[in-house]
Formats: C-alpha cells, sequence, structure tokens
C-alpha cells in the first residue's frame, strides 16, 4: 500500500505517491495534464495515474480552514467552500473523489516543504530554511531537524516571520510592477536583472525594507506595488533592484539559520528558494547545500506524504512522472544534433520539478553565434533571456567558476560564471553566467550517455538544455504532447 501526497488550490497543483518502504513511485504536476500552466487545481488525470498504485491513505500539504482564517483576519473574507480538503478535491477531481481512500491526514505548509527537503537530503541533521510567498501565516520558517535513534523525522522550529512580512510576496508584487505575470514569470525578473543598473537598489530597499533582522516589510505586497510605484525607473533597473533587495533579505535568513543551529548542513525550500542568483551566495554560511528539484508548493505533494510516512526516503533521482517507454534515443539525437544543431527529446519518466533535466528537453548545440536566437525563436520568447548548459560533471569546474561550496549542480539551481563565454554564446547570459545542470555517472537519464558520446565527437562536454514546451503550455508530458511540438515548430522530437 502507499500514501497519496497532495498540493493543489494556490498554484502548482501535484500528486506524489510514496510507498511504506519510502520508495517515491510517482510524482507529477498537475500542469502537465490539463495542459493549463501552473494549474492551481488537481486535474483529474493525474489522480488516475496516482491512485494506479494501491493508496491506503491521502496526506494534503497544508491546513485549509487555518489558511481561511488567515484570509478572514487579513480582510479577504472566507470561501466556506474551501475549508476541508474533502470540499476542495471533491470540486477539483469530481468522481475521481471517491476512488481516494477516505483517510485523510493535513499538514502545516512550511513543515510539507521541510520534509520535502530533508527527507530527500542525504543529511541525518541539517538546519531547513524555508523561504515563499505565505504558508497558512508563514513566511519564513527556520528548522532544526534530525532522525532519532528509531529513523524518525524530527522538527523543531526555531524562527519563523509572519504574513505580511514576505520575501516571495515582494519578488511577486515586483515582478507584477516590471509588467509580468506575478506566480509565474518571476524567473523573468531574474534574468532581466542583468540587462539593468543597481542605481534604483537604494531607494526601493528603504522603500521596502523595515527591519533587515527580522526581515520586516513596510507594507503588505500581497496585492501588489502599483502601477506608478517608481516610475520613473526602468524596467531592467526595477528587476536589477530587485534581485539586489531579495538577495539581501535571504541573507539575513540564512545569517539567522546559522546563528540558530550552527551546522554545516543546510536544506533550502519553498519558491523563493528557485531563485538560482541568489543561491549562489548560500556557501557563504554553508558547506553542504540540499535544494530539492521541486522546492515550491509542487514539490510538497511529496512532503505531505514524506511527514506522514515519517523516516528518511530513498531519493534517486526527479524522474518521477509520467513514463514514455523505451530506450532513450541517443543516436538518433546525435544525428539531429551534428546535422541540425537543433533536436528534441521526450523519453522516460517525466522530471518533479520546473526545470528539464534531459528527459522533456530540447538540447542543442552551444558553440554557434546563431543558436541562441534560433532557439528563442522556436520557444517564441524575449531574445534577452538565456539558456541554461548540460554538463558532464567531472568537467564542470574547466569551463565554469562554480560558487563557493558548490562542486555540482545536478538540478539547475545556481548560476557560475563561464570561463570562456565567446566560446559558448547560445549558453552564456549578459553577465557571462550560466545556470548549470551537472550530470554524474548516475544521474538516472540518458542525457549522460549522450553527453559522452556527444564529448568524443566533438570535444565539447556540454549542451544547450531548455525545456520542451509549446508556447503557453507547460513541459510536454507524453507522447501526444511531443508530436504536437513536432507538427508546430518542425523541430524533430526523438522518443
Amino acid at each position: 500500500m502507499a500514501i497519496l501526497g497532495i498540493s493543489a488550490g494556490f498554484h502548482d497543483a501535484a500528486a506524489t505517491v510514496i510507498d511504506h518502504s519510502g520508495n517515491i513511485l510517482f510524482a507529477g504536476h498537475s500542469e502537465r495534464y490539463s495542459k493549463n500552466k501552473n494549474d492551481s487545481e488537481l486535474s483529474a488525470a493525474l489522480i488516475k495515474e496516482s491512485i494506479s498504485y494501491p493508496i491506503d491513505q491521502v496526506a494534503y500539504y497544508e491546513r485549509p480552514w487555518v489558511k481561511q482564517w488567515r484570509n478572514f483576519r487579513s480582510g479577504q473574507g472566507i470561501e466556506w467552500n474551501k475549508l476541508t480538503v474533502r470540499q476542495i478535491l471533491a470540486q477539483q477531481i469530481g468522481k475521481s473523489f471517491s476512488q481516494l481512500p477516505n483517510k485523510i491526514i493535513t499538514h502545516n505548509h512550511h513543515l510539507s516543504h521541510a520534509a520535502a527537503g530533508f527527507q530527500t537530503s542525504p543529511f541525518h541533521a541539517a538546519v531547513v530554511v524555508v523561504v515563499d510567498a505565505i504558508g497558512e501565516f508563514d513566511t519564513i520558517s527556520i528548522f532544526r531537524a534530525w532522525y532519532n535513534n528509531q529513523g524518525h523525522a524530527q522538527y523543531k522550529r526555531v524562527w519563523r516571520q509572519k504574513y505580511p512580512h514576505s520575501i516571495g510576496l515582494f519578488y511577486s508584487a515586483m515582478t507584477d510592477r516590471i509588467g509580468l505575470r506575478p506566480m509565474e514569470e518571476e524567473y523573468i525578473t531574474m534574468g532581466m536583472a542583468a540587462w539593468g543598473k543597481d542605481s534604483w537598489y537604494e531607494t526601493l530597499y528603504k522603500q521596502v525594507v523595515k527591519d533587515y533582522y527580522n526581515i520586516e516589510l513596510h507594507d503588505n505586497y500581497h496585492a501588489g506595488m502599483g502601477e506608478n510605484f517608481l516610475s520613473k525607473a526602468s524596467v531592467e533597473d526595477l528587476a536589477c533592484a530587485t534581485q539586489l533587495v531579495t538577495e539581501d533579505l535571504i541573507m539575513s535568513v540564512m545569517d539567522k539559520a546559522w546563528q540558530y543551529t550552527e551546522t554545516t548542513n543546510l536544506v533550502y525550500m519553498g519558491g523563493v528558494a528557485l531563485n538560482c542568483l541568489a543561491n549562489r551566495k548560500l556557501g557563504k554560511y554553508f558547506k553542504n547545500i540540499w535544494i530539492m528539484p521541486c522546492p515550491g508548493d509542487a514539490g510538497s505533494s511529496l512532503g505531505a506524504a514524506a511527514l506522514t510516512y515519517g523516516q528518511k526516503l530513498n531519493w534517486q533521482h526527479p524522474y518521477l512522472g509520467h513514463n514514455i517507454t523505451g530506450p532513450y534515443p541517443v543516436d538518433s539525437l546525435l544525428a539531429q544534433l551534428l546535422s541540425r544543431k537543433i533536436v528534441g527529446v521526450a523519453i522516460g519518466r517525466a522530471e518533479f520539478g520546473p526545470r528539464a533535466l534531459g528527459n522533456r528537453s530540447l538540447l542543442a548545440d552551444p558553440r554557434g553565434n546563431e543558436i541562441k536566437d534560433q532557439v528563442n525563436e522556436i520557444k517564441r520568447r524575449q531574445k534577452f533571456r538565456p539558456f541554461a548548459p548540460v554538463i558532464l560533471e567531472e568537467c564542470v569546474n574547466d569551463y565554469f567558476e562554480m560558487p563557493q561550496n558548490y562542486s555540482t549542480s545536478p538540478y539547475m539551481q545556481v548560476v557560475a560564471t563561464c570561463r570562456d563565454p565567446k566560446s559558448f554564446p547560445a549558453i552564456v547570459h549578459v553577465d557571462n553566467t550560466s545556470r548549470v545542470q551537472t550530470v554524474s555517472k548516475h544521474c538516472g537519464s540518458g542525457i549522460r550517455e549522450l553527453l559522452e558520446k556527444w564529448y568524443v565527437i566533438t570535444g565539447c562536454p556540454m549542451l544547450l538544455n531548455t525545456s520542451l514546451n509549446i508556447r503557453g503550455e507547460p513541459m510536454v508530458n507524453d507522447r501526444e504532447d511531443a508530436d504536437r511540438f513536432e507538427k508546430l515548430y518542425g523541430i524533430m522530437v526523438c522518443s
């Protein structure tokens, strides 16, 4: 029998199945099934695939009635039809709800984040930092985490900040002010920051930050900043200032985490943990850093199941979603890369998390001057945005200056400076940095064999790697999605 973990109702709904031996049997995103990007509601198709495993209990990632109480206290009213998990699931998945077991367990939002990180980490003990937009009430949490003599995970919260003081809500509000979609396009704000100047940093800091040490902000940014906020600043300069202020606040949190625990092991979770620019600074305080590849709310479906299971999980890799059966098409991919320079791949189990890591990827030769523009044209996205390199793990230090205490980056969670940016124009940003993905011999994907053969043929141990998706849709999930991609863009997708 197995535990079904669920996150739903805010954004990035997801489901995870864990058996009672700690094996992660399945983890998938609702958006990949509904084709609605950042879908907050559960897809019946996702639940159907989840319950193909024998489920005996359901674990939910937060406590809905506490969330509604916070909404009431903050003047947002109560949604009476969302007070219980049963109400929420019945509304979202309809008839499929009757196929779920009666036993439903709820957990605290930030504790679900923490468990998703700690119980997949390699650590026996660690400090767990959670930074997101908002849980029930908490916006920042610091936990001590360890396993007791019986192997059960233990969590003790040592510090927290509550709504409305929120780093995540601030970043989303500034994303909205810049003209992008909040809760969806924060990663574009992050990419835009390198194009701006820091001339508005001090002004933004003074207007936003009330108390640096306690991470208290001057206002509640849940409703946004307003379109006239710092109206004289360019969007690029606003993005730069936003990133710098955010990094300052995150470092204040990390300083606290170190002072309260004095451990060298950090587990970092919550949606803000996807800010790979800020992540490069974490090594100032911590020697060993673990960020689960799905640190946001979707990953909390795994966290809720992990809390219910209670012990360390058998984490092997993030390839946990829908399966397109068959061997990794290494030779077909090589042929396309050598002749057309660009190719898609959709094979094996889909990645759990927002990054394409080789099983649902658009791959290209990183060396051509024209490649970046060609891939941006295929994906119909802004030309200023960078692409990531995927590289053999043992070669990374020859090509990139990795940040302090990062010897690898298997899940694209940190930026590094390219040592020879002129030779690899397709994968460097305007500031000569790259969001690196390193690939070990035991990565769990055939992308490793592809890189090895590509290296032998070309002398280049890396490829450009970006998500395989149709404009406006999430990552390709199944073969039908891959066929539609081929038809729309004229790029072969090997599977």
